[in-house]
């Protein structure tokens, strides 16, 4: 009897939870309807070692050395993030002008920029990542040998869009100097 009792109640629990009703709204097409990714501030930790982890695991397939997350290239990928959002367009250049390279100068990276991917969505980081990943010129920057650090941020309206930024750079120790410093003597030239 008590075996009974116990089926039939898991068997009504089972019941309930397959009949209860779900947040997500259908379209016209039957399908679900997209869901805003609203992140809050304590989110942001684990997206951003998420796309961390998820970046080295490309790049580990790739055959290419992992990357470690940078925040003077988060900062600048920030920056960069809110500065899409109120020009309201996606693209690599600042409002005032500036370039990926400028924007980390700014920040106090020291090494070199290896290249910066952006994007304007709905989506989360990795519905993100993945778009970036299938296109070439995108996929390049994320798997570029030469990247040691990885700088990610984003920065999202009140209505959910999001403004994603990722910058790649090499190390200081792997930037040849811009400037050549000549020692010797130059031979004088003759007629």
């Amino acid at each position: 009897m008590l075996r009974r009792k116990m089926l039939v109640g898991l068997a009504l629990g089972a019941l309930a939870a397959c009949s209860g009703s779900t947040s997500a709204r259908i379209g016209p097409d039957g399908l679900p309807l997209p869901q805003v990714y609203k992140i809050s501030p304590s989110d942001t930790g684990d997206i951003q070692f998420r796309m961390l982890d998820s970046v080295n695991a490309l790049r580990q397939a790739a055959g290419v050395p992992p990357v470690e997350l940078d925040g003077q290239l988060t900062a600048a990928a920030a920056t960069h993030s809110r500065d899409m959002s109120i020009q309201n367009r996606p693209w690599l250049f600042g409002s005032d002008g500036s370039s990926p390279l400028d924007r980390a100068l700014r920040a106090g990276f020291q090494g070199q920029i290896v290249g910066e991917n952006i994007s304007e969505s709905y989506e989360t980081e990795l519905e993100t990542l993945a778009a970036w990943i299938n296109q070439t010129d995108t996929r390049n920057v994320i798997l570029d040998p030469k990247a040691r650090r990885m700088g990610f941020a984003w920065f999202q309206e009140p209505a959910g869009k999001l403004w994603w930024t990722l910058n790649m750079g090499s190390n200081q120790s792997m930037v040849s100097p811009s400037v050549t410093v000549f020692q010797g003597t130059i031979p004088a030239i003759t007629n």
